[in-house]
């Protein structure tokens, strides 16, 4: 796992979210045959959601995304994916999909999001 600041807080605004992390998760940790981001939503009005990258193995290439919904079925919100990389990842998330939404609540915090995790 590595851990990417999404966000840094602007000194000049003190009414700014603090930084949050995006939680970088490689195959060897998911089951999955690509790299995946989950992350806080902060204050985002969308639900909790994946960022998949579409290019197999251990990196991210932010220009090749795809986010998908955790709730209430996964399903593509945003870029293209492939339907046998969206079941891949249908399948994980169902079946990590509680403490997908408590990360992306901010009630389960990155070491509780990986203590609880579970391969495909």
């Amino acid at each position: 796992m590595n851990i990417i600041p999404a966000r840094w807080p602007d000194p000049s605004q003190p009414d700014q979210d603090m930084l949050f992390e995006r939680a970088g998760l490689y195959p060897k940790t998911t089951g999955l045959p690509m790299t995946v981001w989950v992350s806080p939503r902060g204050h985002a009005q969308h639900d909790a959601r994946v960022k998949v990258c579409r290019v197999p193995g251990n990196r991210m290439v932010i220009e090749d995304t795809a986010v998908v919904s955790v709730r209430p079925r996964p399903e593509v919100v945003e870029g293209p994916l492939d339907q046998a990389a969206l079941d891949a990842v249908s399948c994980w998330i169902d079946l990590n999909r509680d403490v997908l939404i408590e990360h992306g609540d901010g009630t389960a915090d990155t070491a509780d999001l990986i203590q609880r995790l579970r391969r495909v």
